[in-house]
């Protein structure tokens, strides 16, 4: 299966794509802030201004395995790190790159190298991790990348705080969502990731990333090939909160959602000072909460997310 940007690359559109994009820095409305901003001009929510900082490039076997499974090729994700974020996640475990903003400025041609060097070292996608205040860069680097030989799928790999401008642009480009679905409580969500109107604002862009590329598919190898895949991190004393979204994910996009329950929660940056989550989850709450995804029919579950310590050899060079 061809990934999906090509298509558009041959009609043309996705050069289009790209002015449109780059006019949206000049009234940012890519994420759930809705700011409005003109980021030549000052910065917004994200922190970002006209170009993407990238903390980090490597292979990625740490990733649910339709993603990083390896292959004779090689496999792996692809994955770029994107430094600063639309969320301010009370327990990030990433501070460093998406609270502090640890990383390089880098143009559309140095990401599109990154793009290129990974599918050169047999990625199986190029995973784009916290993207969404980045779209436009993205976009540009991705029309470069493309002109060069780039052909494998692209992973959207976000905290779900996307807004429909963005996925508008990404309609026909993007081949797999890996979204989070963090919180079915906006008041929680505001406590947590210092954030407004978290639930609706995800519940409606999960649904669009669903109209657009429906179930996950995979390969003959069991690699993703298009299609949803939704996360969720159980975290400790809040059965609720997940309980609401796996019932939304039941009632809205069905049981043969690929639904990834993530068990690895443990507290960082400013969770040790909160009651609720200022410890690691226990092995009952995450039972829990997988007895409830099952019961409600979610059986494409991956809850064993495979970490090998080869990704540090396989890094790529941001200096280029």
């Amino acid at each position: 299966m061809l990934a999906s940007y090509l298509n558009l690359y041959q009609s043309g559109e996705l050069a289009e794509r790209v002015q449109q994009a780059q006019a949206e820095l000049h009234a940012c409305r890519l994420c759930g802030w809705d700011c409005g901003i003109d980021r030549a001009q000052e910065l917004g929510p994200c922190r970002t201004g006209m170009k993407a900082i990238v903390s980090t490039a490597y292979i990625h076997f740490g990733e649910e395995r339709p993603l990083s499974r390896q292959t004779a090729e090689g496999g792996g994700a692809g994955a770029i790190f994107f430094a600063n974020c639309d969320l301010r996640c009370q327990f990030c475990q990433t501070a460093r790159w998406n609270i502090q903003g640890n990383g390089r400025e880098l143009s559309a041609e140095q990401v599109a190298r990154l793009m290129l060097d990974l599918q050169a070292k047999g990625a199986n996608n190029i995973n784009l991790v916290t993207p969404t205040h980045v779209a436009s860069q993205i976009l540009q680097a991705l029309l470069v990348a493309v002109e060069r030989g780039l052909t494998i799928p692209l992973v959207w790999n976000s905290g779900g705080y996307d807004s429909p401008a963005t996925l508008a642009l990404l309609d026909g480009i993007v081949d797999i969502y890996l979204p989070d679905m963090k919180y079915s409580d906006s008041a929680l969500a505001r406590s947590m990731s210092v954030v407004r109107d978290y639930a609706e604002l995800n519940q409606a862009a999960v649904a669009e990333m669903h109209r657009q590329v429906g179930d996950l598919q995979l390969d003959d190898l069991g690699v993703a090939q298009r299609g949803l895949l939704v996360r969720h991190l159980v975290m400790p004393q809040h059965h609720e909160n997940s309980a609401g979204v796996l019932h939304w994910i039941a009632d809205n996009l069905g049981p043969n959602t690929y639904l990834s329950l993530m068990d690895q929660y443990r507290p960082a940056y400013r969770a040790f000072a909160r009651e609720d989550i200022g410890r690691a989850i226990r092995p009952d709450e995450y039972a829990r909460a997988r007895d409830l995804a099952l019961s409600l029919g979610l059986t494409r579950l991956d809850d064993h997310l495979l970490y090998d310590d080869r990704q540090s050899s396989l890094r790529t060079d941001l200096s280029e």
